[in-house]
């Protein structure tokens, strides 16, 4: 078995001695309690928004295009102005109604591509500018009809390593199902080593939320975020038998937001942030939701500054990595979704 997350020494890499084949792990369906999770859930959806949402990464605000979403069946755009500010509103023309996300920014002002019509932020013609926030790794627009809660100057943007000493990653998806599905996925560490056996191997939840440590040994050690927090001892897989592993603690700053932050071992104090963007229905009157999962990874060996150096390579490995896990897990959020829809949802 890989050395615990707390004993690692000189290097982060352990050496499986005796790997457990898939089918021979410990099952987990008894630990992953439906009650537990859906708790965890019901606290989640209970937690202020202050009706902001993500709209995707900070790096996609380019200087000649503007960046561009769909939040619950409403289009919006976001670019830069002239002085580098964030400026956000409706992805309507309010002329004859072009889609404002084909349109270019010249100097610092959106430009219908239809007829010209100029917009630099401030309000025309029916067209009002949206809040907007950029956290230095994702866009965040607030749209108060939508949340319908009492709306908050910023976000809820949960602590991240220092930016000139870490390296972010944003990955977008896209499922037919609607954001606490997504969320539910999240709180459910228990499926990570049986469904991503490609990712993670020698997965165990040491503490559930409010102290109810699943295999009897408590919470974080260093109280983190573990009155409610699922705690996890979990080895990343590198190559055949090598191994990283680490303790990482999964909290609900939001109704829409599940962090994962690494507490022990490789890269402590890394976040892996999961937000669940509504985009409103299909064309078959299902639910869309994108997941935006901000990676933020950071470390104190002196390779790690080395490897920034190559943060273009690195984000797109991170990016396909996520990617991979995604492709799974809105799997299993749609599926939830659909049992949930027509009442076949166990419990």
């Amino acid at each position: 078995m890989p050395r615990r997350p707390q004993d690692r020494g000189r290097y982060p890499l352990s050496l499986r001695r005796h790997p457990v084949r898939w089918d021979e792990q410990r099952p987990t369906w008894r630990q992953a309690r439906p009650a537990v999770i859906a708790e965890a859930l019901k606290r989640a959806q209970a937690r202020p928004s202050g009706n902001w949402f993500v709209v995707g990464a900070s790096r996609d605000v380019r200087g000649d295009r503007p960046l561009s979403g769909t939040v619950a069946g409403r289009e919006v755009v976001v670019w830069r102005t002239a002085d580098g500010r964030l400026a956000a509103g409706p992805g309507i023309c309010p002329h004859l109604g072009a889609p404002l996300a084909d349109s270019p920014v010249r100097c610092g002002t959106l430009v219908c591509h239809w007829h010209g019509l100029a917009l630099d932020g401030a309000p025309f013609a029916g067209w009002e500018p949206l809040p907007v926030h950029d956290d230095g790794v994702l866009v965040w627009v607030r749209l108060d009809p939508v949340g319908g809660e009492a709306p908050l100057d910023a976000p809820v943007v949960p602590p991240r390593p220092e930016p000139a000493r870490s390296l972010a990653a944003v990955y977008t998806g896209v499922g037919v199902c609607e954001p606490e599905d997504v969320v539910a996925n999240r709180l459910d560490p228990w499926h990570g080593a049986w469904f991503h056996p490609y990712s993670f191997v020698d997965l165990t939840v040491v503490g559930t939320p409010g102290g109810d440590g699943t295999d009897g040994e408590g919470t974080d050690g260093d109280g983190a975020d573990a009155d409610d927090g699922f705690t996890v001892d979990v080895s990343f897989k590198v190559a055949g038998r090598l191994v990283v592993p680490v303790r990482a603690v999964f909290t609900t700053p939001g109704p829409r937001t599940v962090v994962m932050r690494i507490t022990e071992g490789e890269g402590r104090g890394s976040v892996v942030e999961t937000h669940a963007t509504p985009l409103g229905p299909d064309e078959r009157g299902r639910p869309r939701t994108a997941v935006v999962e901000a990676v933020v990874a950071s470390s104190e060996r002196p390779g790690f500054a080395a490897a920034r150096r190559m943060a273009p390579v690195l984000r797109r490995f991170m990016e396909a990595t996520a990617g991979r896990l995604w492709r799974d897990d809105l799997a299993y959020a749609e599926r939830r979704w659909q049992l949930r829809s027509t009442g076949r949802f166990p419990g």
